[in-house]
């Protein structure tokens, strides 16, 4: 890869950079909000190393008079180049090991993506391979309030099934938000999914709450109204984290969905 390319890569990975996550909210992909800073930065340092690289090189008069490449070394006839060819293929003129391998032109493909193309968010095939995340364990509960739908969180919810030994949430309607996982083998149910993000997508982990009903189609996200379906004993390990369904709604992906967040997008 010649100098001209290199820069090229420099120049289009920083605006590429730029474009995600100072311009758009593309970022918010692959990497959690507080990274937004860093991929500024990132951004901005790759346009300026492109910038001086691209900047002529300095030259410098040699005692002769001639100009020189301040790359180049001086022209030393009486001794022989430090560097040799080895297995005496030829004598290194064009033998340029400055050059990046040819295998570097791929570096292209992300830096366009992030400018022409950007790659989809992660959604049902993601956590349809995985296995749910493990929710934290919770020693006491607070009391729940009187709204009927309540809102809560995937964790949330499954944790009330499975630790709260007051089983507050016996009878109740609750309201939960997530995308469509189709529940492979089963069409009588589905999986309401969430996908949280510790730093970025490389270490991205679901939570599931499945769902009794006809699935709605994969990676739609929904708001889903419904109680407890029963499975196993309730506020202990054994119950299930599934809801029957009474009322499936279609709503808006929230702008970043790799969050566990409470239900706040209005039904409609």
């Amino acid at each position: 890869m010649k100098r001209p390319f290199q820069v090229a890569l420099l120049v289009l990975s920083g605006l590429g950079l730029l474009h995600a996550s100072l311009f758009t909210d593309l970022f918010l992909r692959y990497v959690k909000e507080g990274m937004r800073p860093l991929l500024i930065a990132s951004g901005v340092l790759l346009l300026l190393l492109g910038v001086a690289e691209a900047w002529p090189s300095k030259r410098r008069t040699g005692h002769d008079g001639a100009t020189h490449d301040e790359h180049e070394p001086e022209h030393e006839p009486e001794h022989e180049p430090e560097h040799k060819p080895e297995h005496g293929a030829g004598s290194g003129h064009g033998h340029d090991h400055s050059r990046a391998p040819r295998v570097a032109w791929l570096l292209f493909l992300p830096a366009l993506s992030l400018l022409f193309w950007a790659p989809p968010a992660l959604g049902a095939y993601t956590a349809s391979r995985e296995a749910p995340r493990a929710v934290d364990r919770q020693s006491s509960f607070d009391p729940l309030p009187a709204t009927s739908p309540l809102p809560l969180t995937l964790s949330d919810f499954t944790r009330r099934v499975q630790q709260d030994r007051t089983q507050a949430v016996r009878g109740r309607t609750v309201l939960l938000t997530g995308f469509v996982t189709p529940d492979k083998g089963h069409r009588d149910s589905w999986y309401l999914t969430r996908i949280i993000l510790n730093c970025c997508a490389a270490d991205a982990q679901s939570v599931k709450v499945r769902v009794q009903g006809a699935a709605p189609p994969a990676n739609t996200w929904v708001s889903v109204t419904g109680t407890w379906h029963p499975g196993g004993t309730l506020g202990t390990a054994s119950a299930a984290a599934a809801l029957d369904a009474r009322a499936v709604r279609t709503i808006d992906r929230p702008v970043n969905g790799y969050t566990d967040d409470l239900p706040l997008v209005p039904s409609r």
